[in-house]
């Protein structure tokens, strides 16, 4: 694929794929634009290589329908101020005035589209659609990492009209080298720490990475389906019954490839759901029936660091417990300062998927790990070794 640092794009309208699918509170206002500032190198990139670029995005489910509570005209003004480029808005994405619009852009300003989900075309994939984009722009540039694991007309189909003149953004590119760091260019010994809750949503994740680690740590509450697979008493915790089998399988996998298996040795048990409950810290496999195991215990912990210290490629996908709750944060807000001693060390450290980035954010330590993936959902399927439409796209002629 080409990189948009290399392409004189020489007054042409640069079509953008951006994923400005940001927060907003009732009245408009955004509360985390962390998803925008990440394009900002690419909108720059294009202008200085004499691009005019063109963005498109969605915002929310508005399910076909003009819900301007999710128009993206919320966004301009903020636009405006962390690129320092006049920002032009278009109240459609298709249609002979928009294109006539992108065609009169002056450089150094930027163009934002409306909401491509106006048009349930957009999810649909409608070939129709797509081609009515593609006359917005010369070049087609998809920066849009987290949403390039959907076939959608803005992300997959569209590309087939730039044939020759496409290409990924800088955040696309960053997130595809980066994943691929753990993938394929990985360096020993290579740990992943799997959480969160439910052993459902990482069979696949589990079974693309075992045959590429030497440690894999579990924690969260999916570890306790583990840790009843096994014969533990987990009393009131987390526990999907109808994957214990499944739990099995992948401990004999991890087996076979000589993987090494952490589970919870010790727990920070509470008697009820809530950070206000009483505390008590067990076994990890000997939790009374009265209680639940919210995060993981000192023992485990001391155990882990160890291994993350030691480790040269590190991917964390899944808190350690409960970290919303302050009283169950301690599991996970360690292993982080432990991944980021890791890479003080050496390591490179991916982190990746909405809970460990929320908690990245929250024990304010994202500058100090290598990366940070915003992917999302499509970095998880990345990782299971699905093709993403969006990048198969880019990578077609």
């Amino acid at each position: 694929m080409k990189s948009i640092s290399t392409i004189n794009f020489n007054e042409k309208r640069v079509l953008v794929r951006v994923d400005f699918n940001v927060p907003l509170d009732s009245d408009g206002n955004i509360t985390d634009d962390t998803r925008m500032k990440a394009c900002i190198p690419t909108i720059k990139a294009i202008v200085e290589n004499g691009g005019r670029p063109i963005l498109m995005s969605h915002l929310g489910r508005p399910k076909g329908e003009r819900n301007l509570d999710l128009s993206l005209h919320y966004l301009t003004k903020h636009l405006e101020d962390i690129t320092g480029l006049e920002v032009v808005f278009m109240e459609d994405c298709i249609g002979e005035d928009v294109v006539a619009a992108t065609k009169s852009l002056e450089r150094g300003q930027i163009m934002l589209l409306e909401n491509l989900r106006f048009y349930n075309e957009e999810t649909s994939g409608d070939e129709e659609f797509a081609k009515s984009l593609a006359l917005n722009g010369d070049f087609y540039v998809n920066d849009a990492f987290g949403t390039a694991h959907r076939a959608h007309a803005s992300t997959a189909i569209i590309a087939k009209h730039f044939e020759g003149n496409k290409a990924p953004g800088l955040v696309m590119s960053a997130e595809i080298e980066n994943v691929n760091k753990v993938l394929n260019d990985r360096k020993s010994p290579v740990t992943a720490i799997v959480g969160g809750a439910k052993v459902s949503s990482k069979i696949d994740i589990l079974s693309n990475l075992i045959p590429k680690l030497d440690n894999l740590i579990i924690g969260g509450g999916m570890a306790f389906t583990f840790i009843k697979a096994k014969g533990g008493m987990i009393g009131k915790s987390l526990v999907e019954n109808d994957y214990l089998d499944t739990a099995k399988e992948i401990l004999l996998k991890a087996k076979e490839y000589d993987v090494n298996v952490y589970l919870p040795i010790d727990s920070v048990n509470a008697d009820d759901f809530s950070n206000e409950a009483n505390i008590s810290i067990s076994l990890a496999n000997e939790i009374s029936d009265d209680n639940m195991g919210l995060d993981a215990g000192p023992k485990t912990l001391l155990e882990l660091n160890d291994v993350l210290v030691s480790s040269k490629t590190i991917l964390w996908n899944g808190p350690m417990g409960v970290f919303e709750f302050d009283n169950f944060a301690n599991g996970t807000e360690s292993v982080g300062k432990m991944i980021v001693e890791a890479t003080k060390n050496g390591a490179f450290s991916l982190v990746g998927g909405g809970d460990s980035v929320a908690a990245v954010k929250k024990f304010k330590i994202q500058d100090q790990v290598s990366y940070v993936s915003t992917g999302g959902g499509a970095m998880l399927e990345y990782l299971e070794g699905k093709v993403l439409p969006g990048i198969k796209a880019l990578q077609e002629n």
